[in-house]
């Protein structure tokens, strides 16, 4: 299955910001959405990533002065991203691999989704349950 399935079936909306908001605005968001990162657009492109642990590395730097910087300044840069196209199981290859726990999924040099560890972790177990199904549905009409 393409990772294009995987964000059409998603129920969440994508929840982003800005390179100039900053990091205290993008703080609110993390907590206000009970998320672990956002994806930085500039223009519809990705920028970056910003996530809790970008927030907890620069606070732990600089202390709370850094609540008023702007999230390009502090956000990890190039994001890591995989194609619209691309088999679930090698974006979550690539997460493992990579150790990060956020995919922005592009199409066209613009995002067209976002998918988390969880949410290819979920499409795996339905995976292996439904061949469990198939292996016990074959064994009982065999």
């Amino acid at each position: 299955m393409s990772i294009r399935r995987i964000v059409e079936s998603a129920d969440h909306e994508v929840v982003t910001c800005a390179p100039s908001d900053s990091v205290q605005t993008a703080a609110g968001l993390l907590a206000d959405k009970r998320i672990g990162a956002l994806p930085v657009l500039d223009n519809g492109a990705i920028a970056g990533i910003f996530s809790e642990r970008d927030l907890l590395y620069c606070v732990a730097k600089e202390g709370a002065d850094v609540l008023t910087r702007a999230v390009g300044e502090v956000m990890t840069s190039p994001a890591i991203t995989i194609e619209a196209d691309a088999d679930a199981l090698k974006a979550l290859s690539l997460m493992t691999r990579r150790r990060i726990r956020h995919l922005p999924v592009v199409e066209n040099g613009k995002m067209a989704g976002f998918v988390s560890i969880g949410d290819l972790v979920k499409y795996r177990m339905e995976m292996i349950e439904a061949e469990a199904q198939q292996m016990r549905d074959y064994i009982t009409t065999a």
